[in-house]
């Protein structure tokens, strides 16, 4: 097989250009040049935003699948797919569950209703409209059976950039009482990028076409397992303290961004992103490797870059401001507050 990822040198992308290597794939990776490529790719370069940026894409090559995760303004993929239509078999889009309107029933899966006032030609707008008008573009110039849109939610594992796993991991090793939002036995729906990357390789093989919600069954995990294991591979000093939903939410704390990974249940946000309907992905050979192995291989990675993860740009910083957690742990368990403060010891 020989395969285009635009992009490929961060996350998602990353591992898809792994596992590609892995299956023996010839592998041509076009990026900007800000990040050093897996060894054994073919590296074009191109800047989608700038004039000409598609440049070093012209000419008469021809691939059996493109793989795009382009979370910008829709019309570098429009640009993109027109380019290549006539060169590539398959256009693969990651995409993501945010395109769907919300809020989201739980339960629902790929007939659910889509955001509106999303266009191919936009410019960048907000992150579900520019995705969803990634798909729309993809879909124009490869039509509906040569393209798949690989409609993703939450995505943990190694080489991680948005801050997540990370952030817990690090909060972990600095030990001590955790705040611990609950119940311990919530059940979480994620996906390790590994996976989605060898799932798309096989959809690819399959000849899949069409969308796709691509993140592991309700309940792969719980709340509960997640945090026992960022505690225990970070050396086992974190005393997680089980805090009620409805303490979090009164002290204003935010869920999923200081917070991240945990939404309170029986809510819109839950049901959206925690309670979808995956079997058509589970029926096309989706597997998910255990959380403890996400979880230990995130922090082997961390270690081994110095300990602390990139960041995108594009991005907000996640977490919870250790003051807050201090204050919340006091109040809720009777946990004296040793948080030092500026100009000042801890009280």
């Amino acid at each position: 097989m020989r395969l285009l990822v635009l992009g490929g040198t961060e996350f998602v992308g990353r591992s898809v250009v792994a596992a590609a290597l892995g299956r023996g794939w010839e592998v041509t990776v076009f990026h900007r040049g800000r990040h050093t490529p897996l060894p054994g790719v073919r590296v074009l370069h191109g800047d989608r935003n700038a004039p000409d940026g598609l440049a070093e894409l012209a000419g008469d090559e021809k691939w059996d699948a493109v793989v795009d995760t382009w979370s910008a303004a829709p019309r570098a993929v429009r640009e993109a797919t027109r380019l290549l239509r006539d060169r590539a078999a398959r256009y693969v889009y990651v995409s993501t569950c945010s395109v769907y309107a919300w809020p989201r029933q739980a339960g629902s899966a790929e007939g659910a209703p889509l955001v509106e006032g999303a266009s191919a030609d936009a410019e960048q707008t907000d992150y579900a409209r520019d995705k969803r008008g990634g798909e729309l573009a993809a879909v124009e110039a490869f039509g509906a059976d040569r393209s798949l849109l690989v409609r993703a939610g939450l995505i943990l594992g190694p080489h991680e950039n948005v801050g997540r796993l990370p952030w817990w991991l690090t909060r972990m090793a600095r030990g001590g009482p955790v705040l611990a939002p609950g119940p311990r036995d919530l059940p979480l729906q994620y996906i390790d990028a590994r996976d989605l990357a060898e799932w798309i390789l096989g959809a690819v093989e399959q000849g899949l076409s069409g969308p796709y919600d691509l993140v592991g069954p309700q309940g792969h995990a719980t709340m509960g397992e997640f945090l026992d294991a960022c505690a225990r591979v970070t050396g086992g000093t974190a005393e997680l303290l089980w805090t009620e939903p409805e303490a979090v939410l009164d002290a204003g704390i935010e869920p999923w961004t200081q917070l991240p990974v945990w939404l309170p249940p029986d809510t819109e946000l839950f049901d959206g992103m925690y309670a979808g309907d995956v079997s058509r992905a589970l029926g096309t050979g989706l597997t998910c490797r255990p959380m403890a192995e996400t979880v230990a291989d995130t922090w082997r990675w961390l270690q081994e870059i110095g300990g602390r993860a990139p960041q995108r740009s594009d991005r907000p910083r996640l977490g919870l401001d250790p003051q807050v957690e201090a204050k919340v742990l006091a109040t809720v368990h009777g946990v004296p507050d040793t948080t030092v403060r500026p100009g000042g010891s801890g009280q």
